[in-house]
C-alpha cells in the first residue's frame, strides 16, 4: 500500500480537487507505474458535464506515459525501469476481433472499465476506507498509477515524457483515423473539421499520409492557426458558406475524406455535406451519450456515400506506439509541436480551462 495525489471528480459540474488517496498493492497481471506526464483531453471533460456518465468520485486521466515501479504476480510482458505509454484499451488477445487484429473493438473489459474498475471489478483508489473509481482503467492524473500490464506499451526512453503521453490518446486516435481507419491515399483532399488535439492529429496525419490539400474548420483563430502550422493548407472558420468553400477548394465536387473530430451532431451533419460523392466521412469525436446524428440515408444512397466510425483510430498500440515514437526521434514527424503548454498536477483545473478556450494545442499535465 502507498499513497499518491490525485485529481479526483466528486459530482457533475465540479471542479477537480487534488486529494492524497490509498493506493493498492497490484495484482495478479497488474503493474505500478510512477506517471511521468498526462495529456488533458476533452474526453476527460465529458465526465465534467455529464455528456459520459460514470461512477464517482474518479480519478481522471487516459493520455499517459511512465515508468514502471512495480510488477504484480505473472506479470511477464513489462519490467520494472521500462519506459511505458498508456494504452486506455485493454483487451483479451483471444477473442474474434483480437484475433482479427482489431484490439481496439475487444469488449472483454468494456463491463468493468464503464464500472470505474480495474479488470477484477474492485478498486485499487481509496480514500478513508471508500473506493475512489479509475477512469478507463487508468486514471492517470495522479503520480501513481496501478494499471493492466497488457496497457503498458514499452517505448524509447529518448522520447520526452510529454510527448509520449500525448501518443497514448490524441496522437493514436487523429493519425489512426487518417492511415488506419480511412487509409487516405497521396494527392487525396481532406476536411479535419475540429482542430483541438484529435483534430491537430488528424491534420499530421493526413500530411504525413501525402494529401495534396488539407482544410482545417474551427471556430477559433488560435486552432486555425495552429492547424496551419501542423500541415494544414487552407483554415476555414465556422460559420455559413464552409460547404461552399470546400468545395471550391476541392475541385467543385467536395472531399475525398472528410474527418470530423469534435462530436457535435450538427458538425457531423454539415460534415456530411463537405463529402463529394463516393467520398468518405470519418467520425472520430465522441458524441454526447444519448444524442443521435440525423445523416439522410437518401444521400448516403444516392451519392455513395461512406460513414465510417473511428474508435482510438483503429490501432494496434503495440504496434502504431512504437511507429509514432521512431517517427518523431527520426524526425520526420513533429509531435513536439503538438504540445504547447505544461501544468502541474495543482493547476489541473487550469489546463482545462485553456483547452475549452482554444488558448493551447495540447496542455500536459507534468509530474
Amino acid at each position: 500500500m502507498r499513497q499518491t495525489r490525485a485529481a479526483v471528480l466528486n459530482e457533475v459540474g465540479g471542479r477537480l480537487e487534488i486529494k492524497i488517496l490509498d493506493l493498492g498493492d497490484p495484482r495478479e497481471g497488474e503493474v505500478v507505474v510512477k506517471m511521468s506526464a498526462s495529456g488533458v483531453c476533452h474526453s476527460d471533460w465529458h465526465l465534467v458535464t455529464g455528456d459520459t456518465r460514470h461512477p464517482l468520485p474518479v480519478v481522471l486521466g487516459h493520455e499517459g506515459a511512465g515508468v514502471v515501479v512495480e510488477v504484480g504476480p505473472g506479470v511477464k510482458d513489462v519490467n520494472v525501469g521500462d519506459s511505458v505509454v498508456l494504452n486506455w484499451a485493454p483487451y483479451c488477445g483471444k477473442c474474434f476481433y483480437c484475433l482479427k487484429g482489431k484490439t481496439n473493438l475487444c469488449d472483454t473489459y468494456v463491463g468493468p472499465m464503464w464500472a470505474g474498475t480495474m479488470l477484477d471489478g474492485s478498486t485499487r483508489y481509496s480514500l478513508d476506507g471508500e473506493p475512489v473509481f479509475h477512469y478507463c482503467a487508468l486514471a492517470c492524473f495522479s503520480e501513481f498509477v496501478v494499471v493492466p500490464s497488457m496497457c503498458c506499451v514499452p517505448v524509447s526512453d529518448v522520447i520526452p515524457t510529454d510527448i509520449a503521453a500525448v501518443i497514448g490518446c490524441a496522437v493514436t486516435t487523429g493519425v489512426g483515423s487518417v492511415l488506419n481507419t480511412a487509409q487516405v491515399e497521396q494527392g487525396s483532399t481532406v476536411v479535419v473539421y475540429g482542430v483541438g488535439g484529435v483534430g491537430l492529429s488528424t491534420v499530421m496525419g493526413a500530411k504525413r499520409a501525402g494529401a495534396s490539400v488539407i482544410i482545417a474548420v474551427d471556430p477559433l483563430e488560435s486552432r486555425r492557426t495552429a492547424a496551419l502550422d501542423l500541415g494544414a493548407t487552407h483554415a476555414v472558420e465556422t460559420g455559413e458558406g464552409v460547404v461552399a468553400q470546400i468545395k471550391e477548394l476541392c475541385n467543385g465536387y467536395g472531399a475525398d475524406y472528410v474527418f470530423e473530430a469534435s462530436g457535435l451532431p450538427a458538425v457531423q451533419e454539415e460534415a456530411l455535406k463537405a463529402l463529394r460523392p463516393g467520398g468518405e466521412l470519418i467520425l472520430s469525436g465522441l458524441s454526447p451519450m444519448g444524442s443521435a446524428t440525423n445523416l439522410p440515408g437518401s444521400i448516403l444512397v444516392r451519392e455513395e456515400k461512406t460513414v465510417k466510425g473511428s474508435y482510438y483510430g483503429s490501432s494496434n498500440p503495440p504496434e502504431d506506439f512504437v511507429s509514432y515514437g521512431e517517427w518523431f526521434l527520426e524526425g520526420s514527424f513533429p509531435l513536439d509541436r503538438l504540445v504547447s503548454k505544461r501544468y502541474s498536477l495543482n493547476e489541473i483545473n487550469e489546463a482545462f480551462e485553456d483547452m475549452l478556450a482554444g488558448t493551447v494545442r495540447r496542455g500536459v499535465i507534468v509530474f
